[in-house]
């Protein structure tokens, strides 16, 4: 089977779509397929402060990579749009490959050519609901915020989304949540639920003298995390994941616990100003900003924490969440959305309100109980086997042969 998955979000840029569209691209390679990525091109500053070189790394991936042409976009440092005048090239790539099949996985420029593409050269089209535009939406675009009331952004948002289920053949929903979003509304299409999977060997390779190699960097790069227990955070900083939050609740465990501290791994957006905040709390010396770290050595950086803080309200699924009770660490999470879905109550740790108080409890609980970390350590190991790589690409697969054997009906 030839697969031409589109994508908006890929490497450098750094994202759960990014994740999951290299993680199925590699798995269905592995598997016999042939796959084709269809994304944007990034600026060499960008790649520069990605740790990510796009040219070699291009190369080494077992599937084709397909760049089209793109510009800036007024709204967003870290994201690009394609050139309007790339039809063309686009087409003349993509047809090259033959692709039998497309996979959408984005709403704008390149998820837009997607479906484009699928209509012109009469081919399948499968679309994965990755984001919730409604929540999204205002977060990216800003600029306008102050123009449209909220209603009028949540109506663009579901517009956005809708487009594409409309011309999907296939929808695949990550969470049952989101499921029941399509039919809210009102769509009336094919849908089949499956997760995004972390690879089999996520955390397979761990190496001691990396792993203190990691700890003697970080203690020279923030002094002030030596000795100290480690609430740590991994994902995009960008507004729609309530990250503030985490400072009232650092501010409440260290009542109990002077040596909490807590790690925010990821770039975005938000990160200078979430600087500046932790400065006007004066709290810095216990708030440590790493910026992107090479997805290899995080593994390490979950292994020195205490557990894992998650925030977000808006997540479509939470990868970082599984990721984290894979590598052993308990989570403390908003059960709001996604994560729902995947911790489904206290699974591999605790699932809270929205409230600084009972957040702040749980974390403390974990850091002062020994055993009960231990117990939500390997609870979350094994809760987190459900959502390996190998068990749903060939749910995926199937879902493929589902369209090309309705295509081949008519």
């Amino acid at each position: 089977m030839k697969i031409a998955m589109f994508t908006d979000a890929y490497f450098p840029r750094i994202n759960g779509v990014t994740v999951s569209v290299h993680s199925y691209a590699l798995e269905l390679s592995k598997l016999g397929h042939k796959v084709a990525i269809v994304c944007l091109e990034y600026t060499e500053e960008q790649q520069r402060n990605s740790f990510f070189d796009e040219k070699k790394s291009d190369s080494s991936f077992p599937f084709k990579i397909i760049r089209i042409p793109s510009q800036w976009i007024i709204w967003s440092d870290e994201d690009r749009f394609a050139r309007f005048d790339c039809w063309r090239y686009l087409k003349k790539q993509v047809d090259a490959f033959g692709p039998d099949l497309v996979h959408g996985n984005g709403e704008w420029s390149i998820g837009y050519l997607g479906a484009m593409y699928a209509r012109h050269r009469h081919l399948p089209f499968v679309y994965t609901f990755h984001t919730m535009w409604e929540d999204y939406i205002a977060n990216y675009t800003s600029f306008i915020t102050s123009l449209i009331p909220d209603k009028g952004l949540r109506f663009a948002g579901r517009t956005l989304v809708k487009f594409y289920l409309k011309r999907a053949n296939l929808i695949i929903a990550p969470t049952k949540h989101i499921a029941q979003v399509v039919e809210r509304y009102g769509i009336d299409r094919p849908m089949h639920i499956l997760p995004t999977g972390i690879p089999d060997n996520k955390f397979g390779k761990y190496s001691i003298f990396r792993a203190q190699a990691m700890q003697r960097t970080l203690s020279r790069k923030f002094p002030a995390m030596r000795n100290r227990k480690i609430l740590l955070y991994v994902g995009r900083v960008a507004y729609e994941k309530n990250l503030a939050f985490l400072f009232d609740v650092l501010q409440k465990v260290q009542e109990i616990e002077p040596k909490a501290c807590l790690l925010m791994v990821g770039g975005g957006p938000y990160l200078e100003e979430l600087k500046e905040k932790a400065k006007e709390l004066q709290i810095e010396k216990s708030v440590c900003f790493t910026g992107y770290v090479p997805s290899k050595d995080v593994i390490y950086l979950y292994r020195m924490s205490q557990v894992f803080v998650f925030p977000s309200k808006t997540d479509t699924q939470g990868l970082v969440t599984i990721e984290s009770m894979m590598a052993g660490l308990p989570v403390v999470a908003i059960g709001e959305l996604g994560t729902v879905d995947v911790m489904q109550g206290n699974h591999g740790g605790f699932m809270v309100g929205d409230d600084v108080n009972e957040f702040s409890q749980k974390v403390i609980a974990l850091l002062k109980n020994p055993k009960l970390r231990k117990k939500k350590s390997d609870e979350g190991k094994e809760w987190s086997r459900q959502w390996k790589i190998s068990s749903l690409t060939p749910e995926l697969i199937k879902c493929y042969e589902k369209v090309l054997e309705e295509k081949n009906k008519k």
